[in-house]
């Protein structure tokens, strides 16, 4: 029963997708694939670069603390629990599966922060843009109303 729903949820989410891409439906709104590659890169990149930090600074000390254990853990799997942490840390608030201890505090603030930001700078780009736009066109018309020969 469980892989018919997950099976039918993938069907809704695919056909979703195809609908958008097909009928063109992104081109009469304010989507912009650019702005949006963009932000998933830069999402990307923040995720990378704070995992990167903090497993760096693991070889240091402990920065992240996983089930209240403060052992030291191999390096693949350190870099695996920073990346983990990393994107959690970024998408939402965190899981509090993995908790970071010292200056790994101030970095997941950091991340979380910036985290919360990027959409809202992303909408604001998006309207911008689409501001840009409607004036553009606005001055187009207007030039044309005035000079009807031209």
């Amino acid at each position: 029963m469980t892989w018919i729903i997950a099976g039918l949820i993938v069907w809704l989410l695919a056909g979703s997708l195809y609908s958008f891409i097909s009928h063109k439906s992104y081109q009469r709104s304010y989507f912009s694939f650019e702005i949006f590659y963009t932000m998933i890169v830069l999402y990307l990149a923040v995720m990378l670069g704070f995992a990167l930090l903090y497993f760096v600074l693991s070889f240091n000390g402990v920065v992240l603390i996983e089930g209240d254990s403060l052992s030291k853990v191999a390096p693949l799997e350190a870099l695996a629990h920073a990346l983990y942490f990393s994107g959690v840390t970024l998408m939402t608030v965190g899981y509090g599966d993995i908790i970071p201890v010292g200056i790994g505090r101030v970095l997941a603030l950091t991340e979380a922060l910036i985290g919360y930001i990027l959409p809202a700078a992303f909408f604001l780009k998006v309207w911008q843009t689409s501001l840009e736009e409607k004036e553009q066109k606005e001055n187009i018309t207007s030039l044309k109303k005035h000079h009807p020969f031209q």
